[in-house]
């Protein structure tokens, strides 16, 4: 068996890697990442990580977000969000954003991964999952980011705020809210 057969025995299909990942199971790592990359059995999708492809009835599935996410932070402490989220909070936004937004502790700015764009910022504080309460205070933070129109979705924001329980919403507010969050719903919760 050749040491390119030995390397591909360690792969699994719908994996993300990281070089320093593979480079465990090679001393000729680069010359067997340029093979497998040639053969298909890996794609590049940024600067030092891989993902196995896996194959459907529709093609090659895209690596999970959550995978690529960890692998390229090396961290497990990020939450994956989009302005999509806000939609289900029920206070009249619509519309739909090709966008995925990373709180995490390491890293700041847009990345390519693959074939997709992530807006990573840098955030401290942030919950483990998502709350309706957490996602209100964070569209409370970024509304002069949507396409809505912002004075009609403030209002319903406020409404919504009113009908939430309020000491969770106080809490999401005190631990993730930025200062225009703040702003806006403190008058609410007092």
């Amino acid at each position: 068996m050749s040491t390119l057969e030995q390397f591909k025995i360690h792969l699994q299909k719908g994996q993300v890697y990281r070089r320093s990942d593979l480079a465990k199971w090679s001393r000729s790592v680069d010359r067997h990442l340029r093979a497998l990359l040639g053969e298909g059995v890996l794609q590049k999708l940024s600067q030092g990580i891989y993902y196995c492809a896996q194959n459907s009835a529709f093609g090659q599935t895209p690596p999970e977000e959550e995978a690529l996410i960890r692998s390229f932070l090396k961290d497990d402490r990020f939450l994956l969000t989009s302005p999509n989220l806000y939609n289900a909070l029920g206070v009249g936004t619509t519309q739909l954003y090709n966008q995925c937004t990373v709180y995490n502790r390491k890293r700041h700015g847009k990345f390519k991964l693959g074939n997709r764009t992530f807006d990573f910022q840098v955030k401290h504080h942030f919950p483990e999952k998502l709350t309706s309460e957490f996602l209100l205070v964070d569209l409370a933070g970024n509304l002069d980011r949507l396409a809505e129109d912002q004075q009609q979705i403030k209002n319903n924001v406020l409404s919504k705020a009113d009908s939430m329980n309020k000491a969770e919403l106080r809490n999401a507010l005190d631990n993730y809210g930025n200062g225009k969050a703040k702003r806006l719903l403190a008058p609410v919760l007092t």
